[in-house]
Parts: structure tokens; sequence; C-alpha cells
């Protein structure tokens, strides 16, 4: 035998030479076997099955959430402003002003007061203190259906 010519292959009883084991058999071994394909959608006229995990639902909670927070948010947004005395003809004060007074409009006067900065406080943080607890309160709802 000289240096150019290979070896002839030995049979294999042991170990795999350099710590190397054996290729395990398909599905076997560490690895789970693959999952089987899944069945093809039709392309058209057949009906597909929606998922039924919730997902619809969670995406209404959570619009309906939303809502419930920004209506909130103007609303006390509106309070701070005023509170700390805001330039009213400022346009972003008008548009928050505006926004607040439509979000309030239903709660507007429930309480007359004589101090001014006493009666916006309840009469604006009444409604969002509404808005939040049904906007997250439905949105609990929805969750759970």
């Amino acid at each position: 035998m000289s240096d150019t010519e290979p070896m002839p292959r030995q049979p294999h009883n042991g170990p795999a030479p350099y710590g190397h084991a054996p290729a395990p058999a398909p599905g076997h071994g560490p690895y789970p076997a693959p999952a089987p394909a899944p069945a093809p959608q039709p392309a058209y006229g057949g009906r597909r099955e929606r998922p039924r995990d919730g997902s619809g639902q969670r995406r209404t909670a959570l619009v309906v959430q939303a809502i419930g927070d920004i209506a909130a948010g103007f609303l006390a947004l509106w309070i701070v402003l005023y509170l700390l005395d805001a330039n009213r003809a400022n346009p972003f004060v008008e548009f928050v002003q505006g926004t607040a007074e439509w979000f309030g409009w239903w709660a507007q006067d429930i309480f007359t007061m004589e101090v001014e900065w006493l009666r916006i406080l309840l009469n604006y943080g009444l409604p969002a203190v509404i808005y939040l607890a049904l906007g997250h309160g439905i949105a609990t709802w929805l969750r759970r259906l």
C-alpha cells in the first residue's frame, strides 16, 4: 500500500471515530419527527374555517378600551390645561377644549358650584372616570366571552 492510495474501509463495530455517533433513524433521537404537512386550503369557492382562538374578541376589546382611554385622556388633558390657565386662543387648547366638550356634553352642569376650577374638575372629571370604567369593564367582559 502506498501513501496515495486510500485505506480499505474497515467494518464498524464500535463507537464512531472522533466521538461522533452514527446518525439516528428519522423520527428517533433528540429531535421529534417532522409534523405532517397541513391540508391544502381550497383556492376558490370553498369556505375557510376561521380560527376559534378569540383573536377577534381580543381586537374588539382592545378597540373598546382604547376609545374609552382616548376619551378620558382628552377630558383629563382639558382639566389640566384649564387648571394651568392655558391660553384659550391657542389652536391646540381650542381643539382639546372642543373635544372634551364633545365627549363630556352629557355631564355638563351636573355640578353647579361657585368655584370655577372645582366645577370644571367635577363636570369633566366625572365623565373621564366613567369612560375609563366603562371602557375597561366592557373590554374585560369581551375578553371573557
